[in-house]
């Protein structure tokens, strides 16, 4: 497939893997969102593919708290350009302060993932005696 200066090729597994480091999420993180049956050489494999089914970018785009549009049109360019311009603006007091609003107590999520590691590598063990 030729890329042209009109059509863009979309690459869905680089945009997931460039949305999630973003959002600074490892892959092994990644892996346990997605669920069990995933780890980290899973989620490698998914972001080196070019399409993903339906079901699973909607799975994807709401572990990473986006749309599945805004990972279908993620561009580079106009993300860094956001960046740029949010955190160059000084037309307000405290400049980026709504990009890191969270609502929910990250501490609490830290837990939460922790707790679902260790059921995890349990459950690995159980299996592997």
């Amino acid at each position: 497939m030729e890329t042209t200066e009109n059509t863009k090729k979309v690459h869905i597994g680089q945009n997931i893997k460039r949305i999630r480091e973003i959002k600074g999420i490892k892959q092994e993180t990644f892996a346990l969102e997605l669920g069990e049956e995933w780890n980290q050489s899973k989620v490698s494999l998914l972001e080196a593919r070019e399409s993903i089914e339906a079901d699973l970018l909607k799975q994807v785009a709401k572990i990473l708290n986006v749309t599945p549009e805004m990972i279908e049109k993620y561009d580079e360019k106009s993300v860094n350009n956001f960046f740029s311009n949010t955190f160059n603006d000084s037309s307000t007091g405290n400049v980026g302060s709504n990009l890191y609003y969270c609502n929910f107590n990250p501490l609490d999520k830290v837990i939460e993932l922790y707790e679902r590691l260790l059921s995890s590598e349990a459950a690995n063990r159980n299996t592997t005696k």
